[in-house]
């Protein structure tokens, strides 16, 4: 296998030999050190053999003085390749700028399609992304990755729920949630309000419906605040959907935890940048060798798949980003974790409550610090609409 390598780095000819001293030839050949393979006789006074061209060079000298006539019937190899593509280079240039078009043209941003946004928004995502070079004509390997744009559009668009950013081919294609959609008008059945839980009244908006509590009342869950019942005793009932807010006095606890001393991450703003290609899961560096010089770091790492026309292939351009960043130690004292702690209790409390609720009041019920954290039992007073809605059956005597 070796053999056939350099034979045919050097080039090799097939050479036909015609006379009557074809072995004595040959002998002044081998003796000469010419190496010649493939010796093939056709015939009493002909042969064929193969050899190396810088030898071929050589044997006319030693053909004429065996009385022998050569003739060279083949060349093959990559001297006699690269002549012929030379010849043709005009063609082979061509055909590879023709390639490298299609292969650029299909990594190429064309077209950028946006679903789900009022026409407000997507004049916002449209902006958001030209910011960060999402735009038709840029190249796909000098953008974020369809995670990076996902996430700085959330980030940066308050406007947005979610948003689905998917690449096909030569098109982003993004699915978009907003907030704050507009409610469809529902038509309600006939429905009491309720308590959803025990609370102390405190203000009321009855919009429809025949109120039966008023301000400072005690109710307990499950109690009748509003009744969607009209009519005299005795008399004929009308059947209504109550409709109204009863906001009331309740009360929450809560348990957190905070430790005096915390460990905590920051960037120092330095970075340093890697190009490599993946062919076949195998990584090939193509800029930005060696190790990194921060001693800690975090990587950020965007894979960019290579298409041609509508075929992804193999490969992969890698874009890294390399952040240095330091370690350091808060310490609390206790006042400052006592304070951080009911704060960090109150954000726990008002993500499960609604947007409009409030609390009004907090109390320490126990503190405790133990293993290097303070540890808070707290009672919140909150205002919150407590009023939910209990069908009626439509059975209701008259």
């Amino acid at each position: 296998m070796k053999n056939q390598w350099i034979e045919f780095l050097y080039g090799r000819v097939t050479v036909k030999v015609l006379g009557k001293g074809i072995e004595r030839f040959l002998n002044v050949l081998t003796k000469n050190g010419l190496h010649i393979w493939n010796v093939k006789r056709h015939g009493t006074e002909t042969i064929t053999f193969k050899m190396r061209v810088q030898d071929a060079l050589k044997i006319r000298p030693y053909a004429r003085k065996s009385n022998c006539k050569i003739s060279f019937l083949r060349r093959s190899g990559a001297p006699f390749l690269l002549r012929r593509l030379l010849k043709n280079s005009g063609v082979m240039l061509g055909a590879a700028a023709f390639l490298f078009i299609i292969f650029f043209l299909s990594n190429v941003i064309w077209g950028i399609e946006i679903k789900g946004a009022k026409p407000a928004t997507e004049y916002q995502i449209r902006k958001e992304l030209d910011k960060m070079g999402v735009k038709i004509g840029k190249v796909q390997f000098f953008v974020d990755n369809v995670e990076g744009i996902q996430r700085r559009l959330t980030d940066n668009i308050g406007a947005l729920t979610w948003v689905g950013v998917e690449l096909k081919g030569t098109t982003y294609h993004l699915q978009v949630v907003e907030k704050n959609e507009p409610k469809k008008t529902e038509k309600l059945a006939p429905q009491n309000l309720i308590a959803k839980k025990k609370a102390i009244i405190f203000k009321r908006f009855v919009e429809k419906g025949q109120p039966v509590v008023d301000i400072n009342d005690h109710v307990e869950k499950g109690q009748l605040l509003v009744s969607g019942v009209y009519g005299q005793e005795g008399g004929p009932s009308e059947l209504i959907a109550a409709k109204g807010e009863i906001w009331g006095e309740t009360w929450y606890k809560s348990h957190v935890k905070l430790p005096l001393v915390t460990n905590f991450k920051v960037f120092t703003g330095k970075e340093e940048e890697k190009h490599s290609l993946s062919l076949w899961n195998v990584e090939i560096p193509i800029w930005g060798f060696g190790k990194p010089t921060f001693k800690k770091y975090e990587t950020e790492k965007n894979i960019h798949k290579i298409h041609f026309l509508k075929w992804e292939l193999p490969i992969s351009y890698i874009n890294k980003t390399i952040r240095e960043r330091e370690e350091f130690q808060r310490t609390y004292s206790e006042k400052e974790a006592e304070q951080n702690a009911l704060e960090l209790a109150k954000k726990d409390i008002k993500s499960e409550l609604d947007e409009d609720a409030m609390i009004i009041d907090e109390k320490i019920l126990h503190k405790q610090y133990k293993n290097g954290k303070v540890i808070l039992d707290i009672h919140f007073k909150i205002i919150e609409n407590i009023a939910v809605g209990q069908p009626i059956s439509k059975e209701t005597p008259e």
